[in-house]
């Protein structure tokens, strides 16, 4: 499984998220890929304001802070299929 995290280097808030899912990723874990969101037009103009955002399969589970109930409901839907 791979969760994906748009996160901008100099965001407080991405940090935050990504110091978050570290158990979630020791428990079940999934892969998680960072992009960099100012590294890429396509995805600043698209992720500028709500980053940072997780996201799975290009749905969004949360932005700005990690939403632990949606989160865990993805992860365990994953490991029930």
């Amino acid at each position: 499984m791979v969760l994906t995290l748009m996160f901008r280097e100099y965001c407080s808030l991405c940090h935050q998220m990504r110091a978050a899912l570290q158990p979630y990723q020791a428990e079940y874990g999934f892969e998680l890929q960072i992009f960099d969101v100012d590294e890429d037009p396509e995805l600043e103009a698209r992720y500028n304001e709500l980053v940072p955002v997780l996201l799975h399969e290009g749905e969004e589970i949360c932005h700005w802070h990690l939403d632990e109930a949606k989160l865990l409901a993805v992860l365990q839907n994953a490991k029930a299929t």
